[in-house]
């Protein structure tokens, strides 16, 4: 792991502070997430704290992403929307859906409302950084 994986946040005072995003999970998706590496052959979200990296696996259902505590994935952290995005599992890809968030889903640096993700994209959920990774 690699301090490029923490991303800096700019804190009122004007010095950056570290954000762990894997602080951000709840108890039932950390203990659903395995170390970083893969399990086998699958598709899987990676998030890279300052000690350690999770992998998520994604399941063959649709995944709701949010603050919200309805969400399947859910990121307790103030710059996620209760309702953030959807990821939709399907044969031959997953595509990442925009669900109408205040600070938008980005990949790979811009800003969607729907994408085609590929092995290896940057998701950004508010501060939270995931990266899409198939085996």
């Amino acid at each position: 792991m690699t301090t490029q994986s923490l991303q800096p946040v700019a804190a009122p005072d004007g010095l950056t502070e570290r954000f762990d995003p894997i602080a951000c999970l709840d108890q039932r998706t950390r203990e659903g997430a395995a170390s970083a590496q893969p399990l086998g052959p699958g598709r899987y979200l990676k998030l890279d704290g300052p000690d350690s990296s999770l992998l998520i696996p994604l399941e063959d259902e649709a995944i709701r992403v949010g603050r919200g505590l309805a969400a399947d994935l859910h990121l307790d952290e103030m710059s996620v929307s209760r309702r953030h995005a959807i990821l939709l599992p399907t044969s031959a890809c997953v595509r990442i859906l925009d669900d109408r968030s205040s600070n938008g889903t980005f990949v790979n640096g811009r800003r969607v409302q729907q994408a085609d993700l590929r092995d290896g994209d940057v998701i950004t959920i508010g501060r939270v950084t995931l990266r899409y990774l198939e085996s």
